[in-house]
């Protein structure tokens, strides 16, 4: 089945672009387009579409609060796609529920894919951010007291390696370019050590490491 995707940008060009990319892949369907929040919230009611990609400072309903209103409502997975990466946009548009954030300097690969990865279930995060987020996250989070202090006995050798990358705050694929090899291991090794910690995110996980290697 397509991916059902709103796109949401107060720009006719932009939203073009936008289209143009997701067109090229058969497996998502563009079910309208709207060009401030409170149409975006209007069209997502409408059409009940698996992703919203949505753009954040619009005219009269900005994207942070049109995320929130979507999501509250359980009317799709808003993936944000935006020009603007300050902390204030960044974390309010995850507060308000979406389930990514990419930069419109993203390639079309990466938007597609996180398209596909938001229908999932799965979030996806630029590069640029990923590391202000865990930063964030790392102050608040709570690391359950069931995780043992003794990672070495715990874990492999490689699965020690990708978790002091998480720390770090690095991606997938920044992962698996550290250590030159493919992101599905990259992703198998993630779950498996998350599984071995008892920890149920990947923050929790970077939580272990900053602990363990600061």
């Amino acid at each position: 089945m397509s991916v059902r995707v709103l796109i949401v940008d107060d720009h006719d060009t932009v939203r073009l672009g936008i289209r143009m990319v997701l067109e090229a892949d058969a497996g998502i369907e563009i079910v309208g387009e709207a060009g401030n929040g409170r149409a975006a919230v209007e069209l997502a009611r409408a059409h009940r579409s698996d992703v919203v990609l949505m753009d954040l400072r619009m005219p009269v309903l900005d994207g942070v609060a049109a995320t929130g209103q979507i999501t509250s409502a359980q009317l799709g997975r808003v993936l944000v796609l935006t020009t603007f990466d300050d902390d204030d946009y960044l974390f309010g548009a995850l507060q308000a529920g979406a389930y990514g954030f990419l930069l419109k300097s993203a390639t079309p690969a990466q938007i597609i894919t996180a398209v596909h990865d938001a229908a999932a279930g799965r979030s996806t995060l630029a590069p640029e951010v990923t590391a202000r987020v865990m930063h964030r996250a790392m102050t608040t989070t709570v690391v359950p007291p069931s995780i043992g202090a003794d990672l070495d006995r715990l874990l492999t050798e490689r699965e020690l390696e990708v978790l002091r990358l998480l720390g770090r705050g690095l991606s997938n694929p920044q992962i698996a370019g550290q250590l030159l090899i493919g992101e599905t291991t990259v992703k198998t090794h993630v779950s498996r050590l998350m599984m071995k910690l008892q920890v149920t995110s990947r923050v929790q996980a970077a939580r272990v490491a900053f602990e363990r290697w600061g």
